[in-house]
């Protein structure tokens, strides 16, 4: 059994992450976090570490302390913050003694795709892969497409926060990019993390591993919800020139949000111009054959059409 360090533990994919494991009891946990919760702590059964990624030594400290054997992170930033922490981290690992493997945290596509570049989050995350390609540490990532999550509540329990995108259930709307035919990989967090669960147990890793909790278009995913509903959405393309200019169709529910979120509107539709180009050029197709899938067949991942048709029927009622 060995020690698992989950930084950013304690909510989206993370606690995903920590819940996974701890339920297949094959790795003991612990959670890094900036901030105590004892009660969350509790009630998880999983201590829960205070850091502060600004500090590589401390970071040392605290691995070699507890003994960890592999960091899965579920770390999240944005540029401009300085020295990432997960690269922070990286470094604190490599200094370890007893750290030797890391995962790192890029849970949708390889930053390799071109179209990448256009989310603000890349260029950290490619920081991260280039510490890591400095040190001594095996490593991975594991690309899960985009996460059903974001079509399954009311129905289905997450601990991601809500992202508004391409199909808004509250107010019968869609916003299809491009022509919407092509196949997207969905995988909810809860899947994703039984697949990186196993992932842990092997004696050696791989640079990349695919996840696919299922493939839909979203012309199907719209259909899906339209049954759920039992209504026609309002429906809009935005094209391919569109996209690439970073102009897309704003949603009902992201004009209400918008008040709420402490990005300006203009980079957020930026944001979900880049999101659709990804997926209109298959960037989240990913390849059957390579999948985790193929080698755990007993998990069986949430399908998308199911869960966003129960989704759109829980806000109906």
């Amino acid at each position: 059994m060995g020690i698992v360090a989950i930084p950013g533990g304690t909510g989206g994919i993370g606690r995903a992450l920590v819940e996974a494991i701890i339920a297949r009891g094959k790795h003991q946990v612990i959670i890094l976090s900036r901030k105590p919760n004892d009660g969350l702590a509790k009630e998880l059964g999983a201590s829960i570490i205070i850091v502060d990624y600004a500090d590589t030594d401390s970071l040392k400290d605290v691995l070699e302390e507890n003994k960890v054997d592999t960091v899965l992170s579920a770390l999240s930033s944005m540029p401009d913050q300085g020295t990432p922490p997960e690269v922070s981290l990286v470094r604190a690992a490599e200094a370890s003694k007893v750290t030797r493997r890391f995962v790192a945290s890029n849970w949708g596509f390889p930053l390799s795709l071109k179209l990448a570049e256009r989310l603000p989050s890349t260029s950290v995350k490619v920081q991260t892969l280039t510490e890591l390609g400095k040190t001594q540490l095996e490593w991975t990532q594991l690309y899960a497409g985009f996460l059903t999550d974001f079509f399954a509540t009311p129905a289905h329990k997450t601990y991601m926060s809500p992202m508004i995108a391409v199909v808004d259930l509250v107010h019968d709307t869609a916003a299809i990019p491009g022509k919407g035919d092509t196949l997207i990989t969905f995988t909810h967090t809860f899947d994703l993390a039984k697949y990186a669960d196993r992932v842990l147990d092997f004696t050696e890793w791989e640079r990349e591993y695919w996840i696919i909790g299922d493939k839909a278009t979203w012309n199907e995913v719209l259909q899906a919800a339209e049954e759920g509903k039992d209504t026609k959405f309002k429906v809009t393309q935005d094209s391919i020139e569109d996209l690439e200019k970073g102009v897309v169709t704003e949603l009902p529910a992201l004009t209400l949000a918008l008040p709420h979120i402490p990005i300006p509107r203009d980079a957020l539709l930026a944001f979900s111009a880049a999101f659709g180009l990804i997926f209109e050029t298959g960037g989240t197709n990913f390849d059957d054959s390579v999948a985790l899938n193929n080698r755990f067949p007993d998990i069986k991942p949430l399908r998308i059409k199911d869960a966003i048709r129960a989704a759109a029927k829980a806000i109906k009622n």
